[in-house]
C-alpha cells in the first residue's frame, strides 16, 4: 500500500506540445488547482494576484519570492498537471532571476512567467503608472533564466506590458521580438482593453516565431477556439476562480448570518464528503487500519 503524496506530472513544455490550445486556470491554493484539473484544465496558473489577494494584500510586489514559491509548490504537489508560476518581474535583477529559476525548478515547477515592468510592479488593472523596464535589460533577464535552468524542459514565458502601459501594439511587437531573440519559449501579450482588438492586431503582425499566451480578463467573450484560430497557443483564465469564490462566500455567509441557520444552503453547497474526496481522506485512513 502506498499513498502518492506528490503525484508526478508532465512538463509544461510537453503539455504545450500535446495541446495546440492549452487552457490554464488561475489558482492560489492546492484546492483551487485540483478543482481546475478535475474540470479539465491542462495547467494551473499560480497567480500572483490570487496569492496576494488570499492574504488580503495588493498585487504590488509586497510578498517575497519565498511566499510565491511556497504557494506554487503547494499547488504543484497536489496536481498531475503542470503549474505555470507567475513570477512578476523576476523578484529583482538578473542575479535574483537566476536564483528564482533554481528554486522553482527544485520545487518541481516546469514553467515560469516574468513581466517587463520595473520593480516594484503594480497589478496591470490597477489605476497606476505601469513603467516598463528597458527592453534590453529585460532581455538579459530572459537570457539569465535560460542559462540558469537545469532541465531542457524548463519553460520561460516573457510577458510584455507594453499595451497595459499605453505604448501600443508596435512597442509590444518590438519587445516580443527582442525577447524571442533572448531565448524566451513563449510570449504573453497583455491588454486591458474591453475588446480583443488590440491583441488581434498584435497576432496579425506576429510572425508565429514563438507561441503566444493571452489573458482575456477584460475581453471575456473571446471564445478559446476563436483565440486559437487567431494564433493563440495558450489562454490563461487568471482570476475568475478567485472572483467566483468571493461572490459565493459573500452570498453564503451573508445568508447564514441573516437567516440564523444554513439549512437553505445545503442543497447548493458542496457536501462534507466532497471535501474529504479532495483531501484524499480515504487513502490516508488506510494507514490507520
Amino acid at each position: 500500500m502506498s499513498l502518492n503524496i506528490h503525484p508526478s506530472h508532465p512538463s509544461f513544455r510537453s503539455v504545450m506540445a500535446e495541446h495546440p490550445l492549452t487552457r490554464i486556470a488561475g489558482a492560489h491554493s492546492a484546492l483551487g488547482g485540483v478543482i481546475a484539473e478535475q474540470v479539465g484544465f491542462q495547467a494551473v496558473w499560480a497567480s500572483s494576484f490570487e496569492i496576494s489577494a488570499a492574504r488580503c494584500l495588493p498585487d504590488a510586489s509586497l510578498l517575497s519570492m519565498t511566499d510565491y514559491l511556497e504557494a506554487a509548490a503547494n499547488i504543484q504537489k497536489a496536481l498531475t498537471v503542470p503549474v505555470v508560476a507567475d513570477c512578476d518581474t523576476g523578484f529583482g535583477n538578473s542575479m535574483n532571476v537566476a536564483y528564482m529559476v533554481a528554486e522553482y525548478e527544485r520545487a518541481g515547477i516546469t514553467a515560469v512567467c516574468m513581466e517587463d515592468k520595473i520593480f516594484p510592479k503594480m497589478n496591470s488593472f490597477a489605476a497606476a503608472a505601469h513603467t516598463l523596464l528597458d527592453a534590453g535589460d529585460f532581455a538579459h533577464k530572459i537570457e539569465t533564466a535560460k542559462k540558469a535552468q537545469r532541465s531542457e524542459d524548463f519553460f520561460v514565458i516573457a510577458r510584455t506590458e507594453a499595451m497595459i502601459s499605453g505604448l501600443g501594439v508596435d512597442e509590444a511587437l518590438k519587445r516580443c521580438t527582442t525577447y524571442a531573440d533572448a531565448g524566451a519559449d513563449a510570449v504573453l501579450v497583455h491588454s486591458k482593453k474591453a475588446t480583443k482588438d488590440e491583441v488581434l492586431e498584435f497576432l496579425e503582425q506576429w510572425d508565429n516565431r514563438l507561441p503566444v499566451v493571452v489573458v482575456p480578463t477584460t475581453y471575456p467573450d473571446w471564445h478559446a477556439d476563436e483565440a486559437h484560430a487567431a494564433g493563440v497557443s495558450a489562454v490563461i483564465y487568471a482570476n475568475q476562480g478567485l472572483r467566483a469564490t468571493i461572490t459565493s462566500l459573500r452570498t453564503a455567509l451573508g445568508s447564514i448570518y441573516q437567516t440564523g441557520h444554513s439549512a437553505h444552503l445545503e442543497d447548493s453547497i458542496a457536501e462534507v464528503k466532497d471535501v474529504f474526496a479532495l483531501q484524499r481522506l480515504g487513502q490516508w485512513q488506510e494507514f490507520t487500519a
